[in-house]
């Protein structure tokens, strides 16, 4: 069995555990816990790194790995992209500052971004206020990075399946 390996990163509540979930394979695991600071808007926080699988036909399969989103567990970050061969970033829309989250993760995961693919989700989209997706992709040409940039609901299946897609293009067009 062939495996690879792929993260999923972004800010607390944006959507890695629910993507994860949407199509994983297996029973995710988890490792939520209450959370402690009451700024981050919801009851529980991943503090060390959401698992799943899928299965790529009868050979490969993908292991899906979620980061913790709050900062202060980036040394989890820098262990969990050892060995990935793309990175899903989703961007929480509604957040007050999505453009200064994004830099966040890209300046954490450049080396492997600039190893591998990457595609930015951006979650809970309302495209009729700012920052538009025009503005994350022109953000990222201002540090040499230009991967795609789409809206997605991480609770759907099809579309997290077509984030993945998105991935495997670029792992194959890379090899």
């Amino acid at each position: 069995m062939i495996e690879h390996k792929i993260l999923f990163t972004g800010t607390v509540g944006a959507g890695k555990t629910t993507a994860i979930q949407a199509i994983s394979e297996i029973p995710p695991v988890c490792t939520d816990v209450l959370s402690s600071d009451p700024t981050i808007g919801k009851e529980k926080t991943t503090v060390a790194l959401d698992y799943g699988e899928i299965s790529l036909g009868k050979t490969e399969r993908l292991r899906l790995y979620g980061t913790p989103g709050q900062q202060r567990f980036a040394f989890m970050w820098k262990i969990l992209a050892q060995g990935a061969l793309g990175l899903v970033i989703l961007v929480d829309h509604s957040r007050p500052d999505p453009l200064r989250d994004l830099m966040i993760y890209l300046d954490n995961f450049k080396t492997l971004i600039q190893e591998s693919a990457c595609v930015v989700v951006i979650c809970k989209m309302d495209e009729s206020h700012p920052p538009l997706l025009e503005d994350f992709t022109q953000a990222m040409k201002q540090k040499q990075m230009v991967y795609p940039v789409i809206p997605a609901d991480v609770r759907d299946k099809e579309q997290v399946l077509w984030i993945l897609e998105l991935l495997l293009v670029q792992m194959e067009t890379r090899q």
